[in-house]
């Protein structure tokens, strides 16, 4: 009799874990644990905006001027060294790393774009516009790949979070979110869909085929919009001035 019921429990042990896979092996890939995404993309522009920085003129910049890039290239390299090919959950201190990296590269290009606002204010930029052009676009540029980098660290806990599939809830709802069928059955967010997210917000001053869902999610492509206005507003009006 007891052998009976043990043999029922254990049935029905395994028809709920059945159950519970089927329900795991349901639902979207961006809401499951999954592989981390490849490297290579976020490599690739962080490494554009470095470039982006040293092309400015150093009067924009931190001095000496060299040293916020060499940092961001410092710490690029060892979350490069701790996770060479997919931004994989490991250790928390890789998250912190990252954290630090996009901080940098904020802190620069917010310093440049201070920089050059105040100058096209008071007169003191801006003499060409050829040069004023290339200055103004390398900062907006780099502000496009700075919060592309917010979003993709911010959403549901960042990359190493997404990968695991802790957080359900979404700050930003794809497109492929809400029509599964227009995608592949792996489909989840990675940085490139970030990255243009940051450019069409940059761009149309608001948001495009992507809905920011939380407050802080809304908060910062409103702080994104803003800087961009003003950036393209005042360096553009300047430009045709001088011409």
């Amino acid at each position: 009799m007891t052998e009976g019921r043990d043999n029922a429990e254990s049935r029905l042990a395994r028809i709920e874990r059945l159950l519970e896979s089927g329900e795991r092996d349901a639902a979207p890939a961006w809401r499951r644990a999954t592989r981390g995404e490849t490297r290579w993309a976020v490599t690739a522009v962080i490494l554009m905006a470095v470039a982006l920085q040293l092309m400015l003129p150093h009067r924009l910049t931190f001095q000496p001027y060299w040293a916020l890039p060499v940092l961001e290239l410092l710490l690029l390299a060892g979350l490069i060294a701790a996770n060479p090919r997919r931004v994989e959950p490991r250790t928390r201190w890789l998250r912190w790393l990252g954290l630090a990296l996009i901080c940098v590269i904020s802190l620069a290009n917010g310093w440049a774009a201070a920089r050059l606002v105040a100058g096209l204010v008071n007169g003191t930029e801006g003499a060409d516009a050829g040069p004023l052009l290339l200055t103004g676009g390398g900062i907006w540029l780099t502000n496009v790949i700075v919060f592309a980098l917010w979003y993709w660290e911010w959403d549901r806990g960042g990359p190493m979070a997404r990968a695991r599939g802790h957080h359900q809830f979404a700050d930003f709802l794809f497109v492929q979110m809400q029509s599964p069928q227009t995608a592949p059955p792996d489909w989840e967010p990675a940085f490139v869909d970030y990255l243009y997210l940051s450019f069409t917000n940059s761009t149309a001053f608001s948001p495009t085929d992507v809905m920011p869902l939380s407050h802080w999610a809304k908060l910062l492509m409103m702080l994104q919009s803003s800087v961009s206005l003003v950036t393209v507003v005042l360096v553009v009006a300047r430009a045709v001035n001088i011409l």
